[in-house]
């Protein structure tokens, strides 16, 4: 009998924006904001302070690194107000909800010392993409492979050395909410899946892990990151663009597939999503599928 080794299914979701390396006077500081995805500061030259809503002002140097968790309301300044400040940032997020809660817990929004090894890391990853963004002799497509290469290798360095990474309050949800976070997030996951198109709810979902709608809500939230609309929100998105991608389809049959009451609801909801409609999105994507294949199955994600 032949060996079977079964390859799994890969969802990395990678996306990275506004990330940047920028050398700022004494006295700089940029307003409080927040993003739903996470953010990496690395300090090469100078002081940074960053305060985190809820938190004493944290001011770090050259090495060390901080990684700002989703949705948490921060700003920067240079804390020298006469000395030049030189760092790189960028805000990065993906698919995987375990390694989203494993950082959220165990290294986010806090200092992490040059001498550690994952600010090593993290100076090391943020210094090649800043490298690659210069583009020489690269293509824009060989650009945003580079990156996204290199974003996937630094989660994996990530996972091998978080765990010489240690603090005091490091564990910030308890083994119970974190399993409730889990099951919420598969029971969305099933339910945008569904090939009946029934509409759910979160509060129904709520109801079969038998937690109030406020509880699961806030655990969700501690644990990922993210609220679990916009969790909900990711994955229709990303259900929404795979199946634009099978030219078979018809925008009037993709509206179908995903439950919407309407072309227009779905146009209007998509635009949201996107900034662009469904046919506009096709125009961009469609002189770059060659090869499709449609599954057999019924699962779209």
């Amino acid at each position: 009998m032949k060996n079977f080794i079964s390859i799994p299914v890969v969802e990395s979701g990678l996306y990275i924006f506004g990330g940047h390396m920028h050398t700022v006077p004494g006295g700089w500081s940029f307003f409080e904001q927040k993003h739903q995805a996470f953010e990496l500061m690395c300090v090469l030259k100078g002081t940074q302070t960053t305060t985190l809503k809820g938190l004493e002002p944290m001011t770090y140097g050259p090495g060390s690194a901080l990684i700002i968790a989703p949705g948490t309301l921060h700003n920067n300044r240079n804390t020298s107000k006469d000395q030049e400040m030189t760092y790189i940032c960028f805000h990065f997020n993906f698919e995987s909800l375990g390694l989203k809660s494993t950082i959220i817990s165990d290294i986010a929004n806090t200092v992490i010392p040059a001498d550690n090894p994952v600010a090593k890391a993290s100076m090391a990853a943020a210094l090649d993409i800043v490298k690659y963004s210069k583009g020489d002799k690269l293509t824009e497509e060989q650009v945003n492979l580079k990156i996204q290469i290199r974003l996937l290798s630094y989660l994996y360095e990530l996972t091998e050395k978080l765990s010489e990474f240690s603090r005091n309050d490091q564990v910030h949800f308890t083994e119970r909410e974190a399993r409730v976070a889990r099951k919420i997030a598969t029971l969305i996951v099933e339910g945008i899946d569904k090939e009946d198109h029934q509409q759910f709810s979160f509060g129904d979902i709520c109801k079969r892990v038998d937690i109030s709608s406020g509880y699961g809500h806030r655990t969700f939230r501690k644990v990922y990151g993210m609220t679990p609309l916009r969790f909900i929100d990711e994955k229709k998105y990303r259900k929404a663009k795979l199946l634009l991608g099978y030219m078979e389809y018809s925008i009037e049959d993709v509206a179908y597939m995903m439950g919407a009451s309407s072309i227009s609801n779905f146009s209007k909801q998509f635009k949201k999503w996107s900034g662009i409609t469904p046919s506009e999105y096709r125009k961009q994507i469609n002189p770059k599928r060659t090869v499709r294949s449609v599954s057999q199955s019924g699962h779209f994600e």
